[in-house]
This record gives C-alpha cells, sequence and structure tokens, in this order.
C-alpha cells in the first residue's frame, strides 16, 4: 500500500513538471508571436515577384513594435484602443510591410478584422505628398527615387484607357470632378499625428474615411462640406499616422490607390523572410525561395 502510494506521489509529480514546463513552453511561443514575430501565408500574385503565392513568410513585430490591444474584443468586431511598444526602426518608403485589410467588410467603412491580412510595399510615409504620373510613383516631386515595382509602373504606362476595364482603371476617391485613376492619381498629402488640415471639398473627399475612422461615428458629404451631427467641419487635426500602401504587380492589386490611406494602428510588422515556399499547383517545395530575405 505505501508503495503504491509512492509511485502515485512520483506518477503526480511528474505529471506536475510536464504541465509546469509545457505551460512555460506554450506561454513563451505566445509571447514570440505577439510581440517578436508572425507567420503568414501568401495566397495572392499581388506582390510578384517579390512574393509569389504559396510563400510562407515570416513578419518581424519588433521592428515597428508591437501591438497590445484587447484581442478578444477585436476578435469580436469590437472598436480597441491599440498601443504600440516602441520599435527599432520607423516604416520607410519601399518596405514591405504586412497589416490587417482596412475594408474588410466595406469600401466605405475602415474596421479590424483579425482574420484577413494584406502585404504591400509602403510607397507613401506620413508627411510625403504623392502622385502617380503616367502610372509612374513620384513622392515630393523627386522624380528620381524608384518606388514600387518600377518596370511594372513603366508597363503600365505603356497601356491605354481603353486597354483597362472601368473598374481598374478608376480610382480612390471615386469623385467625377477629381478623375484620379490609377495612371494618374494625386497630388495626395498623407497625414501624419498632429497635422491639421482644412476641409474643402477635395480634402473633405480624400479624408472622410479616415477622419470617420478616428471619431468614432459617420459624416455626410453634403455641399462640398463634410458634417458631424448637422454641424460643418471646417479643420480637422489628425491622431494617427497614415501610409500609402501599394502591390509591386501594378495592374492586379487591391491597394491605396482603391481604398486609400491606412492607418497606422493596423500595420502588423515588416515582412523579413520567406521560411517555406510551396507551389500550390503542384505541391513542390521551392527549394530556392527557402530563407529569401524580402526587399
Amino acid at each position: 500500500m505505501i508503495r503504491h502510494r509512492g509511485i502515485i506521489r512520483k506518477t503526480g509529480q511528474v505529471l506536475l513538471n510536464v504541465f509546469y514546463y509545457s505551460s512555460i513552453v506554450v506561454f513563451s511561443i505566445l509571447l514570440l508571436r505577439i510581440f517578436v514575430v508572425g507567420s503568414y501565408r501568401i495566397p495572392t500574385d499581388s506582390m510578384e515577384p517579390e512574393i509569389v503565392p504559396g510563400d510562407y513568410i515570416l513578419v518581424n513585430k519588433l521592428a515597428y513594435g508591437a501591438r497590445l490591444f484587447d484581442i478578444f474584443d477585436a476578435v469580436e468586431g469590437k472598436p480597441v484602443t491599440v498601443r504600440r511598444v516602441p520599435g527599432y526602426t520607423k516604416i520607410k518608403n519601399n518596405d514591405v510591410v504586412v497589416f490587417h485589410m482596412p475594408h474588410p467588410h466595406s469600401w466605405n467603412k475602415i474596421e479590424m478584422d483579425m482574420s484577413k491580412y494584406f502585404i504591400k510595399r509602403c510607397i507613401g510615409i506620413p508627411g510625403d505628398t504623392l502622385r502617380i504620373v503616367n502610372g509612374i510613383y513620384i513622392v515630393n516631386s523627386d522624380t528620381a527615387k524608384r518606388l514600387g515595382n518600377y518596370d511594372e509602373e513603366v508597363a503600365l504606362s505603356r497601356i491605354t484607357k481603353e486597354m483597362l476595364p472601368e473598374g481598374v482603371y478608376r480610382a480612390f476617391p471615386g469623385d467625377s470632378v477629381l478623375n484620379w485613376n490609377i495612371k494618374n492619381f494625386g497630388p495626395l498629402y498623407i497625414p501624419k499625428k498632429g497635422d491639421r488640415v482644412v476641409l474643402d471639398r477635395t480634402n473633405s473627399l480624400l479624408y472622410k474615411k479616415i477622419i470617420e475612422w478616428e471619431k468614432g461615428c459617420f459624416l455626410e458629404f453634403r455641399n462640398d462640406t463634410l458634417w458631424e451631427n448637422k454641424k460643418p467641419l471646417s479643420t480637422y487635426t489628425f491622431l494617427h499616422h497614415y501610409y500609402f500602401m501599394a502591390g509591386d504587380k501594378v495592374i492586379n492589386s487591391q491597394d491605396s490607390r482603391y481604398w486609400g490611406l491606412l492607418p497606422d494602428d493596423l500595420i502588423v510588422g515588416k515582412a523579413w523572410l520567406i521560411r517555406k515556399s510551396v507551389d500550390p499547383y503542384s505541391g513542390k517545395l521551392r527549394w530556392n525561395r527557402i530563407m529569401k530575405r524580402i526587399r
């Protein structure tokens, strides 16, 4: 009887140790996923040739700083307050970034859906003024700087309006007076936190969605003016940084040319490297892509 008790006691101790160390491992992995690195599979070709369908990428969350928010509220679709741990770098022009798709349910409203992610290249950062001139991205009037996939932009410049479907050719903000399209777009100023803008007709159209996102309420655009609860808004001071994101496959990418600017809270991290790549058609590993740095 005493011997059986000893065996039970030792078994219980072993199980307790297994549970204890397993909990540490699970908690450590969870912390790594939240604060350090995430893994994502790429299903589309919008970032070709840098990233192709079937790539599994690692995302560096330390670079721009990991986010802290109520994940349960976020999963349920409730508004969340996002705080960010200081990162060791800032987002730069041409960085490849993973973020929550800003319009998971409607093109007219910015939301954070924890199940829907995009990966694009950052073309414009807060404080930049962006134009697209005959298909070519130009920031701050610097025509010498190459942004995005320049070869694809040149290819777009040779395509006429008649060769593109209307839904592909027309661009944000979808206004017939501005008449912006994917070949000729802007100028669009990309706000940074603390910027104050005058809400004339153009700015009201350009910034309506992000002001609504910051305020958490619908704004009516009427008589070339934004209205909040029947009160006209003449100026606005931004509470967040914003970014202009674009795919490397210029003629086949749902990006900022169509849906507008990306709020900082939706940014997950910097695309780092390809940990695995599987051909989606043959199922074979693409060994030449494994551990390839994303640039």
